[in-house]
C-alpha cells in the first residue's frame, strides 16, 4: 500500500514525495546507556554542560517524570520493544553476550509498527535483547532470528554491552571482517581459547577491573570482559572506535532514507562502562572518563541534529531522546570516577540510581522535539518508555493484535504537551516491584539489600512498607506508611492488581 500512494505522490507532485511524507513525519529514537536524570544539564546537571542536549530540550518537551520499566538495561529495553513489562516474561534480566534472542518473533514491536505504516526501519547501536535461538550458536554465520525478525529492515550492532564478549560488530546479523581461518567462539561458563584474562595477566590491563565485580576474563583492547572470546582477531573492534562507528552508520541510514518516512533506534553506549572515550574528548571535563563520555555523547546528538539539517528533513523529524536506567558510577573498572564525580549528582534530585527501586533508578531524561509542530515546554506529566509502542501505534493508525503490548498505553497527547497528566500509575521494577500514582509512591517491604556496596547505590530495599509524597518530597527521605495508612492501602491495592498475569 505504502509503494502505491509512493507512486501517487510521484505522479502528482512531480517526484517530491515532501508534501506526503510531511504527514509521516521521521521518527528518531535516541537511547543513552546508564544517563541519569541529572547527567544533563537541561536537568540542572552541573558537573557537564550538554549544550547539543539542552537545544534539543529548547527546541521540544523535556519531560520530568519519564520512566525507563525498570533500572537495568536488559529489561528497559525489552519493555520499550514489546510494550510489555519484563517482569511478566522469564529471562528478561541482564543477559549474557552469547543469550538467544528474548523478543517474541510473533508480536507487534516498536519497530514493527513503523514497519506495518510503510515506514523503513533501522537499528544502529547496542542490542543486548539476544540473538538466536539457543545460546549455543554460530558466530561464523548469519545468526537469526535477531534484530531483522523483530521489526528492523536494517541493524547495525554489537550483541550485548562493551563490557561482554564478543566484542564484534554485527550488520543485518552477520559479524563484520569475520575469517573462517580464525573462527569465534565464546562461553560465559567455561574458558576457551588461549586469550590473557584480566584475573590471570592484570599486567596486561590498561583499565584495571574491580576485582569484587569480575570483569576479569578475556582481554580484549587491553580489557578484561564478562565472559571468554577466541578467534575473530580481525573483526573485533576497539572501544575508542563505537562512537564514531554507530554514529556514521546512523548517519548513512539517515542519508539513505531521507525521501520517505524511516524510523531510528539509536543506541548509544556512553556513559556505560568500559569509559574509553575517543582522544577528541579526553581530559575535557572535570569528571575524569565518565564525564568526558557525556561530553562525547552530547557531541554525537549534536551530530545527528546537524545530519538532519544538512538533508532538510529537520522539520520533518521527531526526535525522542532518553535512557535505558539511571546513573551509576563504580560499575566494574578502577576508572577514579567516584573520586572525580566532584559535586555532581548524576541521579539529580532524586535517591538511588542503576540497579535501585528508588526514583533514581528509572527517573530519567526525556525529550520529545518535532520543530513547528510540538510547542517548546516543560511537562511533569507521568510518562513510560512502555507507551512509545501504542502512542505511535494510534497516531499511525496501526491496529494492535490482541494479546500484544499488554502494559502500553496510548499517551500521544502527553507526548505532544497536549496533556499535562499522563498516565494514571505506573509500576517501576528492580528485583521486586513498586508502583507510582498521582504522585505517591509505594515499595512492598522486602528483603533486598538496603545498600549496594559494589556499586555505591542505594537500592530502595527495606523489610518495612515505603511509601512517599514524590511532589513533597521527591528525594524519598520521608516514609509515610505509618501516617498514610489509606494511601498505602490504596496502592498496595493497585500494584496487586497490576501484577496479576494478563
Amino acid at each position: 500500500m505504502y509503494k502505491v500512494v509512493l507512486f501517487l505522490c510521484t505522479m502528482f507532485f512531480g517526484g517530491n514525495v515532501a508534501l506526503y511524507s510531511q504527514q509521516h513525519p521521521n521518527v528518531i529514537l535516541i537511547y543513552a546507556d546508564d544517563l541519569g536524570f541529572g547527567d544533563v544539564s537541561c536537568n540542572g546537571g552541573t558537573g557537564v554542560t550538554t549544550l547539543n542536549i539542552d537545544q534539543l530540550a529548547k527546541e521540544g518537551i523535556r519531560f520530568t517524570n519519564a520512566h525507563t520499566t525498570s533500572s537495568t538495561c536488559t529489561p528497559s529495553r525489552y519493555g520499550i520493544m514489546t510494550g510489555e513489562y519484563p517482569w511478566r516474561k522469564k529471562g528478561t534480566g541482564i543477559l549474557p553476550g552469547d543469550a538467544a534472542l528474548i523478543i517474541p518473533t510473533g508480536k507487534l514491536t516498536l519497530p514493527g509498527v513503523f514497519q506495518q505504516a510503510g515506514y523503513t526501519t533501522g537499528l544502529v547501536g547496542k542490542w543486548h535483547l539476544g540473538l538466536g535461538n539457543t545460546v549455543e550458536k554460530n558466530w561464523n554465520q548469519e545468526i537469526k532470528p535477531g534484530p531483522n525478525q523483530v521489526g528492523y529492515h536494517y541493524s547495525f550492532i554489537f550483541p550485548a554491552t562493551a563490557d561482554r564478549v564478543p566484542t564484534v560488530f554485527l550488520e543485518n546479523q552477520k559479524v563484520l571482517n569475520i575469517d573462517s581461518d580464525d573462527p569465534i567462539t565464546v562461553d560465559y561458563k567455561t574458558r576457551v581459547g588461549t586469550d590473557p584474562t584480566g584475573k590471570e595477566h592484570p599486567e596486561l590491563l590498561k583499565l584495571k577491573s574491580d576485582p569484587e565485580q569480575g570483569h576479569n576474563n578475556t582481554i580484549v583492547n587491553g580489557i578484561g570482559r564478562i565472559g571468554y572470546m577466541t578467534g575473530g582477531k580481525l573483526a573485533r573492534w576497539s572501544d575508542e572506535e563505537l562512537s564514531f562507528t554507530f554514529l556514521e552508520k546512523a548517519k548513512e541510514f539517515i542519508r539513505q532514507n531521507k525521501k520517505t518516512p524511516f524510523f531510528l533506534t539509536y543506541n548509544l553506549t556512553e556513559p556505560h562502562v568500559p569509559r574509553m572515550p575517543a582522544t577528541m574528548f579526553r581530559g575535557k571535563s572535570k569528571l575524569g572518563l565518565r564525564g568526558d563520555a557525556l561530553l562525547q555523547l552530547d557531541w554525537a546528538v549534536g551530530e545527528i541534529l546537524n545530519e538532519l539539517r544538512a538533508q532538510g528533513i529537520e522539520k520533518n523529524t521527531i526526535v525522542i531522546f532518553s535512557s535505558d536506567n539511571g546513573p551509576v558510577l563504580n560499575d566494574g573498572y578502577e576508572d577514579r570516577v567516584v573520586e572525580l564525580n566532584g559535586a555532581h549528582k548524576p541521579a539529580g534530585p532524586f535517591r538511588g540510581g542503576k540497579y535501585s527501586l528508588l526514583e533514581g533508578g528509572t527517573r530519567v531524561p526525556f525529550i520529545v522535539s518535532w520543530p513547528g509542530k510540538i510547542r517548546p515546554g516543560v511537562s511533569n506529566a507521568l510518562i513510560g518508555q512502555i507507551d512509545l509502542l501504542a502512542s505511535f501505534a494510534k497516531y499511525l493508525h496501526q491496529t494492535i493484535p490482541a494479546g500484544n503490548a499488554p502494559d502500553s498505553r496510548n499517551m500521544w497527547a502527553a507526548l505532544t504537551g497536549a496533556d499535562q497528566k499522563g498516565r494514571d500509575h505506573l509500576v517501576e521494577h528492580s528485583g521486586t516491584l513498586a508502583i507510582v500514582k498521582d504522585g505517591w509512591k509505594y515499595i512492598p517491604a522486602n528483603n533486598i539489600p538496603p545498600y549496594f556496596k559494589t556499586t555505591g547505590t542505594e537500592s530502595g530495599g527495606s523489610k518495612t512498607d515505603q511509601l512517599y509524597n514524590l511532589q513533597a518530597d521527591p528525594a524519598e527521605k520521608e516514609n509515610r506508611a505509618a501516617t498514610d495508612p489509606g494511601k498505602l492501602k490504596e496502592l498496595k491495592a493497585l500494584l496487586a492488581a497490576e501484577s496479576a498475569e494478563k
